[in-house]
């Protein structure tokens, strides 16, 4: 068998009515459009959202609150986060982003103080809990807030 030889399987498939045609093809003259009325004409075609007239659901839904143009993406990382790093390692936002602990698009890097930390990193973020600030440096680790 060739893919030149292959065809669909008998009676799976039908020929599309071709409108128009002629009174004795039983679509002839109005075309299944019915008779007058706006589907009936050329471009006779319902916008999206169009309910016939009545007040349309996007209207009928009452509004609520803002969309903030200044809202800044803040991602958050606890300390017990940063369990996948090595001792004295340098943690920036690069590293933060390789070890997958930033996905997706964010401004700011904040660090928050839940859980704990064993052994000094050198962590440089934008913002930082005064808690985890504690616990860093009580490791002998470094925070720089740029």
């Amino acid at each position: 068998m060739r893919l030149n030889e292959l065809s669909p399987a008998k009676g799976s498939r039908r020929s599309n009515k071709r409108l128009g045609r002629g009174v004795g093809s039983g679509t002839g003259k109005t075309a299944g459009r019915g008779t007058k009325g706006f589907k009936s004409r050329s471009g006779g075609k319902v916008r999206t959202g169009f309910e016939g007239g009545q007040m349309p659901i996007h209207r009928r839904l009452p509004k609520r609150g803002f969309t903030n143009i200044f809202k800044k993406n803040v991602a958050v990382i606890n300390i017990r986060d940063l369990a996948v790093f090595e001792s004295g390692e340098v943690v920036n936002r690069e590293s933060f982003v390789r070890r997958g602990l930033i996905k997706g698009r964010c401004e700011v890097i904040k660090l928050l103080g839940q859980g704990d930390i064993f052994y000094p990193l050198s962590v440089k973020v934008d913002r930082v809990s005064k808690s985890a600030k504690e616990k860093i440096e009580a490791a002998g680790g470094t925070v720089e807030v740029m």
